[in-house]
């Protein structure tokens, strides 16, 4: 038994994906960020787990929810956040499930990779921790079997070139063994995002939003 969390600000134009401006307006950031939430929350709901959590910052709005258990995120900086969504999420009646937190900059993901992680945490068993970084030098994907790991993450600073690299740092002297999962672009800035979008089925949120707002931008 296993469960997801997705982490995520509700997408408000002005609040949602601001190092998209520019070249984005504050409304596109916020539909590309609408988007990339749609679409991750799609792939998680078609992943076998027993439980799916998202930490939501913000009033819900059209965020399409369902099949999930809504928790609001604590205050804080996002390392706080972190760690206080990882003890939220694992919390009774479930226990300790292991748990897989991603956030909404990778659309790209699909239910066969979110099982493949967790199969991984699964496997190795306690006392490890799964990690997929990214190539700005962030995490997308954390895996932990007990929210006492998560505890590390609010001395860990975050948004930084090194984040991925401290991080792993942080939970290798707790104690555990951080596996590496496969890396992923995160949506960032604009050019991540037409690069995310790319790697979206032509169907989804993420490609046809991208695309036409691609499509608006001036050159």
């Amino acid at each position: 038994m296993t469960q997801l969390l997705v982490i995520t600000k509700a997408p408000v134009a002005g609040r949602s994906k601001t190092r998209l401006t520019p070249p984005c307006t504050p409304e596109q950031a916020a539909q590309i960020a609408a988007a990339a939430v749609g679409d991750t929350l799609d792939a998680v709901r078609g992943t076998p787990v027993r439980r799916r959590v998202v930490a939501l910052d913000g009033a819900p709005g059209d965020l399409d929810l369902s099949g999930c258990v809504v928790l609001p995120q604590a205050d804080g900086d996002l390392g706080t956040r972190l760690a206080h969504a990882f003890a939220d999420a694992m919390r009774a009646p479930d226990g300790d499930l292991p748990t897989l937190l991603i956030g909404m900059d990778t659309p790209q993901v699909t239910p066969r990779l979110l099982t493949a992680a967790l199969d991984r945490l699964v496997t190795a068993g306690p006392g490890t921790a799964v990690l997929g970084t990214a190539p700005d030098g962030g995490w997308w994907a954390l895996g932990l079997h007990s929210p006492v790991a998560a505890q590390v993450l609010p001395d860990v600073p975050m948004s930084r070139e090194d984040t991925g690299e401290l991080t792993r740092d942080a939970l290798e002297l707790a104690g555990l063994t951080v596996l590496d999962l496969p890396s992923l672009t995160d949506i960032d800035h604009f050019p991540d995002a037409v690069a995310v979008a790319a790697l979206c089925p032509p169907d989804s949120r993420t490609r046809r939003v991208v695309d036409a707002v691609r499509t608006a931008i001036p050159t």
